[in-house]
């Protein structure tokens, strides 16, 4: 079953006539018609199974995947950024082939190992597999892949969309999951034999956990940590993050798309010729984390294009290894401005400083509803 694409995605900007519709009709609020789950749930579902070695293997593999057509890009880089930074397990950037690997909203990296490549290395499977969201996410491929890994014993973590890869391939079934806020009333149609649950930020059912919006990603890796390393290697990373807990308590009734929502939307991306085409510096050792909240933030405002920029080289290895493409050269007379560099600041502070230049910018409107993509408690 294909996947109808959340707020998450840049290809929702097609549904914009929709939300001038329910602005003309005066729509007040969207929210999801099926009765809210309260998430009463018995802390195993909000803790992580502990890790349990296989196969001889002194340190688990972690699979962080992806689709080389579109990957969301902080449902990829931050499970990868955060669980590198641990330094306990072998974290393996991995998708269907070699070459080009486009994110959206914003920048491309290389693929440097392909399903056949990895099943070739480990042919027992990883320990356990990120699928972040992605826009094909009923492909073959990547769905047999994870079914496979699945079967080899493999716990999947379906970040924020990525859930829609996890309920395509069917082993959901009987599970309790949750996902993004925009996509649960789908989730609920599409997939009635799953329990979807609010209220959580990740739950943990067996060999499956799922998140909410894409700023879970950070407490659902640390949980994860912890799962395999304890709470005291999880509490120095979540430090070095700025991240002062990472349990899995959620308000899913905070998020939901109001008039002012969509009036700022529709506004923003109707007024193109106001849109701004700025420049995000990579180089050498850049921050994956810092880099990619800040080039997904300015890309959902619907006023910006972000490029990555450079100063003429096409490729730089980041902090955690991923081989990141320069879009333009810094120089390029095409960019209205480059945004000042977050290597260095705490991812949580990046998050926050993020919105508030947003704000400044392009008004709080603005920032409010890319923090209402990201699934953030801003402002509340």
């Amino acid at each position: 079953m294909k996947q109808n694409f959340s707020l998450p995605d840049p290809f929702w900007k097609r549904s914009l006539l929709s939300i001038l519709l329910f602005v003309l009709f005066g729509c007040t609020e969207c929210t999801s018609t099926t009765e809210i789950q309260n998430a009463n749930l018995s802390d195993e579902h909000s803790r992580i199974p502990k890790y349990v070695s296989r196969f001889g293997r002194k340190q688990p593999i972690i699979a962080v995947i992806g689709e080389n057509r579109f990957t969301e890009l902080t449902d990829f880089m931050i499970p990868y950024g955060v669980l590198s930074s641990a330094k306990i397990a072998k974290i393996i950037p991995v998708f269907p082939k070699l070459g080009l690997v486009k994110m959206f909203p914003a920048l491309q990296i290389e693929a440097e190992n392909s399903f056949d490549s990895f099943d070739s290395e480990y042919p027992e499977g990883a320990d356990y597999v990120i699928v972040p969201a992605v826009h094909h996410s009923d492909d073959p491929r990547l769905i047999s892949w994870v079914q496979k890994q699945s079967s080899k014993g493999a716990t999947l973590v379906g970040i924020c969309d990525g859930v829609w890869v996890l309920a395509n391939s069917g082993i959901l079934q009987g599970h309790k999951a949750t996902g993004h806020w925009f996509s649960f009333s789908n989730l609920e149609k599409d997939f009635p034999e799953t329990k979807w649950i609010r209220n959580r930020r990740y739950i943990a059912d067996r060999n499956i956990i799922t998140t909410t919006g894409i700023t879970a990603s950070i407490p659902a890796s640390l949980a994860l940590i912890e799962a395999i390393s304890g709470i005291e290697k999880a509490k120095t990373v979540a430090s070095s993050l700025g991240a002062k807990q990472w349990n899995a308590d959620h308000q899913s009734s905070d998020f939901y798309l109001s008039r002012t929502h969509m009036y700022t939307a529709s506004k923003n991306y109707l007024l193109f010729w106001r849109h701004e085409k700025l420049g995000v510096r990579i180089f050498t050792g850049v921050d994956e984390i810092s880099l990619a909240l800040q080039a997904d933030s300015y890309s959902r405002t619907y006023k910006t294009d972000v490029f990555a920029v450079s100063n003429g080289k096409q490729k730089f290895r980041s902090k955690s290894g991923l081989l990141i493409h320069s879009d333009l050269e810094e120089t390029d007379p095409s960019l209205d401005s480059i945004l000042e560099s977050q290597n260095g600041l705490l991812p949580i502070t990046s998050i926050d400083q993020n919105l508030r230049e947003i704000s400044s910018k392009y008004g709080k409107e603005t920032a409010a509803f890319v923090a209402l993509q990201m699934e953030y408690p801003w402002l509340r």
